[in-house]
């Protein structure tokens, strides 16, 4: 439907159709607008101060009962990966939002669409908006259908944020603490133009490898890898160990 209504199409994908189109429009329009329309009044940055609130309280109960066993801090950080900008401006795309904000003229000419962090705004916003217009359980069914598999998203961004703590967290249960081996296989370079390469294994079978400028660097890769290769699937078992001589 090339010529639809983007707010139809926004509407669509969310899942969700707004009572007050005028709620809807006051959450993707940006303050530069207003400096080409005067006749318009109000911005989305009243309704993202009231969408990170209820972000929040969605997000914190979803992770709450999704990981019964998690402490505080791990649940905090957990939290902020799926609330932060960048991984919201991802979100925003993914539904089209970039394509339905109200910008100025000049704002739109220099990327405004993509700008992370008015991405982040207007997703807020939209959240702000929702619940305004159909209450907590209204946003918090849209906000669960954006991010879909809560768990899998979650998976993606520490894989990314801490790749080497994502590792250790998924072995340690079944494999003990120090079941991982790092291992440095090559250094090349000048002093001041490093390269390293690692190796990571468990149990002695390698798992992942990676590259990087430096040592820690190198490390992450390499835990990435190792998360790619054990994806999907239960995590290789240590060779058993030797039956004891008998006497």
């Amino acid at each position: 439907m090339p010529d639809a209504d983007p707010l139809i199409l926004l509407q669509l994908k969310l899942g969700y159709s707004f009572n007050s189109l005028a709620r809807l429009e006051e959450a993707l329009t940006h303050p530069s607008y207003r400096y080409d329309h005067p006749e318009v009044t109000v911005s989305n940055q009243r309704l993202e101060f009231l969408g990170d609130a209820v972000l929040q309280v969605v997000l914190s109960t979803e992770l709450f009962h999704l990981f019964p066993a998690g402490q505080e801090g791990t649940l905090t950080k957990r939290r902020s990966l799926l609330a932060r900008g960048v991984f919201l401006g991802v979100l925003a795309k993914e539904i089209g939002l970039d394509q339905c904000l109200r910008l100025g003229v000049s704002e739109a000419a220099t990327g405004g669409r993509a700008k992370p962090s008015l991405l982040e705004d207007a997703f807020e916003a939209l959240i702000g908006a929702l619940y305004l217009d159909g209450g907590l359980d209204a946003a918090r069914q849209t906000v669960l259908r954006i991010y879909g598999d809560l768990e899998g998203r979650l998976d993606a961004v520490e894989a990314r944020d801490n790749p080497k703590g994502r590792l250790q967290e998924r072995i340690q249960p079944e494999h003990g603490n120090q079941a991982l081996q790092y291992q440095v296989l090559k250094i090349e370079g000048a002093d001041h133009a490093r390269s390293f390469e690692v190796q990571v294994s468990l149990a002695g079978r390698p798992i992942g490898r990676g590259r990087g400028s430096s040592k820690k660097l190198a490390e992450e890769a390499a835990a990435r890898e190792a998360l790619e290769t054990l994806r999907g699937e239960s995590p290789p078992c240590p060779p058993p160990p030797p039956s004891p001589a008998s006497s």
